[in-house]
């Protein structure tokens, strides 16, 4: 008998509800008050925009109806069977964890690449720009890594469906709800596609995808931390 077989399913945990509670609200303040996003979003380290606190802020944050909804969607749908078997300390734990190492993944990246264009991860901004003799583009990348902000917690509810692919491996999913699919594959797709995304680096898409990936291997870091013996969900 598996753990869920053990105790009454609660199809709203609190963690969860607690968690879509507060997005909600959030989503609602920002467009409230859209000056806000400057505020409480993810800015380089160096932008003169950051503060330390929008690490944990920028988790909640998103940039649209449709980025919230999936994105809560999501972590309903997965997150609230993690939480009925690991509980909701271990579940909000995970969650948090998650979510900043996909911010610590992210701006290692934009560490690097600024790293590759300027020599130095952590160039001192004067007047509101890079000193050096570089070209539009790198100019354009420069700014782009400094400037732009990061929102949304895609990071952790990618987290929370590699969790829930590693636990319940054969579960059928169903895409559209037409196509079924067992969760394993679906995170293996997942991954291939965030990985060829992000290394394709598309100047024109604004997802970050390796903040995604980096959800899922602090979820995989996590999840083995947790599960130390070899048992499955299903």
């Amino acid at each position: 008998m598996t753990q869920l077989g053990m105790q009454r399913f609660n199809y709203l945990p609190p963690v969860i509800k607690n968690l879509l509670i507060l997005n909600g609200l959030m989503f609602l303040a920002t467009i409230t008050f859209p000056q806000l996003i400057e505020k409480v979003a993810l800015y380089y380290p160096i932008s003169p925009f950051f503060q330390p606190f929008q690490i944990v802020t920028h988790m909640f944050t998103h940039g649209s109806f449709g980025h919230v909804f999936f994105n809560m969607f999501a972590l309903w749908m997965f997150g609230a069977v993690l939480e009925n078997v690991w509980g909701p300390q271990r579940f909000l734990t995970y969650y948090l964890v998650t979510g900043l190492g996909a911010a610590l993944i992210h701006t290692g990246v934009h560490a690097w690449q600024l790293y590759q264009i300027t020599g130095s991860a952590f160039p001192p901004i004067v007047n509101g720009g890079i000193q050096g003799n570089f070209s539009p583009e790198e100019m354009q990348k420069i700014r782009a890594i400094i400037f732009t902000p990061t929102v949304g917690a895609s990071g952790a509810v990618y987290g929370v469906l590699l969790a829930f692919g590693m636990l319940f491996p054969n579960t059928l999913l169903y895409i559209y709800f037409l196509v079924p699919i067992k969760a394993k594959y679906l995170v293996i797709i997942l991954t291939a596609v965030e990985l060829y995304l992000a290394f394709m680096n598309n100047p024109n898409d604004n997802i970050a995808h390796f903040a995604h990936l980096g959800g899922m291997v602090f979820g995989f870091l996590m999840i083995r931390y947790y599960q130390r013996s070899k048992n499955k969900f299903y």
